[in-house]
């Protein structure tokens, strides 16, 4: 599961590395949360990357009530090509959602202990998701597009820590998984493996990030009184 992540890498990050020419200006944050309106990598049929504001919990185009979007956070790899809420997206829809790290909990003692987990420090990536355009049928005016991210089963060094991690794409894939007349349901199912454990870089964090409306650099920083 990801619950929890950040993204604070300047806008020289976006292009070196997701290839998107003149990214806007993007606020640093260092505890997004589900319903938040978060940037991410998709590419028009030309296949021009481009950064977009979406939010963060996938609402399919049939569905009724743009609410269930608030528990569609994730979608679980394996079961992509068959769930009906992301078989869609799957084969049309596809993003990338930069990030510097993710946040997962660890029960100790009577509590749970936040860690950062991030690739090399500060290195941002790229974890493989799912957008959505939605239109409310009772207000045609009102659309609304969102994204989910793809979870995996974890590494050797997530794994003490949680069941699922975020699906993390290899550079030299991601022209693959934007490609927009990539419909290869098989070649892209290829791409949705954990990635290896080097590089990984985890560290306890303080319990402030438990609360969503606290944003500080400082969150993302060893909590050095565990």
């Amino acid at each position: 599961m990801c619950g929890r992540f950040a993204f604070y890498s300047p806008t020289e990050a976006i292009t070196q590395l997701f290839g998107v020419e003149d990214p806007p200006e993007i606020e640093p944050r260092y505890n997004i949360a589900p319903t938040q309106f978060v940037p991410i990598v998709r590419a028009d049929d030309s296949g021009k990357r481009s950064i977009s504001m979406l939010r963060w919990g996938l609402v399919p185009f049939w569905a009724k009530d743009k609410a269930i979007g608030n528990r569609m956070i994730n979608a679980r790899a394996e079961t992509l090509a068959e769930k009906p809420a992301y078989k869609d997206p799957f084969r049309k829809r596809r993003c990338i959602v930069p990030a510097n790290g993710f946040y997962e909990w660890k029960k100790q003692g009577s509590g749970k202990q936040p860690y950062y987990i991030g690739l090399g420090g500060d290195t941002p990536f790229g974890m493989a998701g799912l957008w959505a355009r939605w239109r409310d049928k009772n207000n045609e005016d009102e659309t609304l597009e969102s994204f989910t991210i793809i979870t995996t089963t974890p590494n050797e060094a997530v794994a003490p820590y949680h069941n699922r991690m975020p699906l993390v794409l290899s550079p030299d894939s991601f022209s693959t998984w934007l490609a927009p007349d990539n419909n290869d349901v098989d070649a892209l199912q290829a791409l949705l493996v954990p990635s290896p454990s080097e590089g990984f870089t985890i560290w306890p964090v303080s319990r402030m990030v438990n609360n969503a409306r606290n944003e500080d650099p400082g969150l993302v920083e060893p909590d050095t009184l565990i």
